[in-house]
């Protein structure tokens, strides 16, 4: 029995975590079985691949350099993580996948996507989510909710012209796999946001 793949993605300070966080309540609440992953990270190999992503120290990061990292890390938690969860039946949620690295480094970091889903070969030949849940907002409203830009997180310093990119890269991803992505309007309050959620993944038949 193969379980159900759900990722999460959207832009810097748009309330992934939040978000993510409202909906554990919810599946503990109603007795609903689940496993919680994020990106990049989720193993300790991985992990320690997110802190040198991150570092707001290495500045001089190629965009190649990043974009692979991405996809190493990606590599290790799909074969320790997601892949063995959805082969024993799981119900599988991710904070953001291979969406990002399309956005982020095939759009934002001009790479290009074909660039992006050659590296990341494992994750489009293998284990694409069933569902992938895109909360729209844009980084200009994101980042006033969020308090501004975090001046130790490498991507957030990045740039407003980057992020609207980043922004734009998730707009044409949701056209391009109108069968995969859902937008959700992200602007209301963080209850309507989950209750849109809900109503997605129930209408899915995720719940």
């Amino acid at each position: 029995m193969k379980g159900k793949f759900i990722t999460f993605e959207g832009c810097e300070g748009v309330g992934k975590s939040r978000q993510i966080r409202l909906l554990e309540e919810y599946l503990k609440n109603h007795g609903i079985k689940y496993f919680l992953t994020r990106e990049p990270g989720g193993t300790d190999i991985s992990e320690q691949i997110r802190r040198i992503i991150l570092d707001g120290n290495n500045n001089a990061m190629t965009d190649e350099c990043e974009a692979l990292l991405y996809a190493a890390a990606r590599a290790q938690l799909i074969n320790d993580v997601i892949l063995p969860r959805l082969e024993n039946g799981e119900l599988v949620f991710c904070d953001r996948f291979v969406d990002s690295s399309l956005a982020y480094q095939g759009k934002a970091r001009n790479l290009g996507y074909k660039f992006v889903e050659d590296v990341n070969s494992l994750a489009f030949n293998r284990c694409m989510p069933d569902l992938t849940l895109f909360l729209d907002l844009s980084p200009e409203l994101a980042f006033l909710r969020k308090g501004g830009v975090d001046v130790n997180d490498r991507l957030e310093t990045s740039g407003e012209k980057f992020h609207e990119k980043v922004y734009q890269g998730y707009k044409e991803i949701a056209e391009k796999y109108k069968d995969r992505v859902v937008s959700i309007d992200a602007s209301g309050t963080r209850e309507q946001t989950h209750a849109k959620i809900i109503a997605v993944l129930t209408e899915k038949g995720i719940l």
